[in-house]
């Protein structure tokens, strides 16, 4: 396993592996993936890693600004998907770990994400790197035309505080 910064030559890998995260229904609101130039643009450039067996991109981890209003800088979004033949077996872990070491190296003290109650796995996850969770917030989005609930979760930097 390796972890390295993501480029834009790994961005199929990043699509698949978004795309196999969609199809499970408790990964994102999101129905169909962006293209380059829109996912480019709104994740921050030095947060951005993926995770790799073997030379192959098997999940990746990025970070976006929650505003543009200088109060909030830093305080930063995550995405972590893992691919689906390696799901369970540790890279999640890293990654979000490794995240969570590059946005306190970046001066960002905190990190939050949204996740579907539903997903217990990216849950149990969190919790295991020191995210708590703030709060559910109902009824927040439909995905396919259900009212869907998301878990808050946040995890303060101890060297930013």
């Amino acid at each position: 396993m390796t972890i390295r910064d993501l480029q834009p030559s790994d961005w199929a890998d990043v699509v698949r592996i978004f795309e196999e995260g969609m199809r499970t229904g408790n990964a994102t609101f999101e129905t169909t993936a962006p293209g380059w130039e829109a996912w480019d643009a709104g994740h921050l450039a030095d947060h951005r890693l993926v995770v790799t067996l073997d030379g192959d991109v098997v999940g990746w981890a990025a970070l976006s600004a929650v505003s543009d209003r200088a109060c909030y800088s830093g305080v930063a979004e995550h995405s972590i998907y893992v691919a689906e033949r390696v799901r369970g077996l540790g890279f999640g872990r890293q990654l979000l770990a490794a995240l969570a070491a590059s946005a306190d190296a970046g001066g960002i003290w905190t990190l939050q994400s949204g996740v579907f109650p539903e997903n217990e796995a990216s849950l149990a996850l969190h919790r295991s790197l020191g995210f708590r969770v703030v709060g559910v917030r109902e009824r927040l989005g439909r995905l396919n035309g259900v009212w869907r609930d998301v878990v808050l979760l946040e995890r303060r930097s101890e060297m930013n505080v």
